[in-house]
């Protein structure tokens, strides 16, 4: 598989884009005066390839950019040519998840909404071992691609804790709390993690409590991504969608992005604090899976 576009690349491809377009030329024009193939400039502004930094010289020369936006274009090109972690982890992942990571990876906020289990960033070890253990059933992962895969999700899971870390709000319906996962201990612990991280200043935990009216009525998890500018050039939002069907979607479009964005809003708006969240997963954690581990 092709290595994944970091959001740098994809804010360095975008700004090349805008650039010409307010220029005037077609990508082809462009390219016969650089003397490139047809294609090249066209793979540039969609990120399907990298670029070095003296073509972004080139372009930007050419596009007569001033002084002052040139450093900074430039100098994105320059934090363009690295890979993050994920780079030597996405063998075996679909594309469409290993792009998530890598854009994961470099966002300022994710909003999350799950319908059927916990948010994968929130999960202990042994509840992701369950959930992708089980999801053999319908795929062909072995258990040595099932613990790999384990791990790439505990890796991600130090976005939450890093300088400068993600800020990460999840809505989490009721039901997850209590449907079964692994067995009565995995469970307790499991809770107890999701109280445990929510004391951290930049994780929102909110329970969605399962006898409120809800409107509008979701049934799909989904990530909204959220991007800080970087030299002044701005990234759009960034919609997930994880389900059978679309077997993992991502959409850039505004459209799209501002209907999971408002629908997020809505969904959290009827949840209790996240204090009152708090008090009802401990509730939940004593009344239902409280075993031998939770009474010691």
């Amino acid at each position: 598989m092709a290595a994944v576009p970091t959001v740098r690349q994809r804010q360095l491809a975008a700004e090349l884009r805008r650039l010409r377009e307010e220029l005037g030329p077609t990508a082809d024009e462009i390219a016969t005066r650089l003397d490139w193939s047809p294609s090249k400039l066209s793979r540039i502004e969609t990120a399907r390839i990298g670029v070095r930094v003296s073509d972004v010289r080139l372009l930007l020369e050419l596009y007569q950019v001033d002084e002052m936006h040139m450093g900074e274009v430039l100098a994105l090109a320059q934090a363009a040519t690295k890979q993050g972690w994920w780079a030597a982890h996405q063998h075996g992942l679909s594309e469409r998840f290993a792009a998530f990571i890598a854009l994961e990876d470099e966002a300022s906020a994710a909003l999350s909404y799950a319908t059927y289990s916990v948010p994968g960033l929130l999960q202990t070890k042994e509840y992701a071992h369950c959930t992708m253990e089980t999801s053999r059933v319908i795929t062909t992962d072995t258990p040595r691609e099932v613990a790999r895969r384990v791990d790439i999700r505990m890796r991600r899971q130090q976005l939450l804790r890093k300088p400068g870390p993600l800020e990460f709000s999840a809505v989490v319906d009721e039901s997850v709390l209590l449907r079964l996962v692994g067995g009565r201990e995995i469970m307790w612990r499991q809770m107890q993690r999701l109280m445990e991280l929510a004391q951290l200043p930049n994780v929102d935990i909110r329970i969605l409590p399962l006898d409120v009216h809800r409107e509008p009525v979701m049934g799909e998890s989904f990530t909204l991504l959220k991007f800080a500018s970087v030299r002044d050039i701005p990234f759009p939002d960034i919609a997930y969608i994880d389900n059978f069907s679309m077997a993992a979607a991502e959409f850039q479009d505004d459209g799209i992005t501002d209907m999971y964005g408002r629908a997020w809003e809505v969904l959290q708006s009827v949840c209790p604090s996240a204090e009152e969240s708090v008090r009802r997963i401990s509730s939940i954690a004593h009344e239902r899976w409280q075993g031998q581990e939770g009474r010691a």
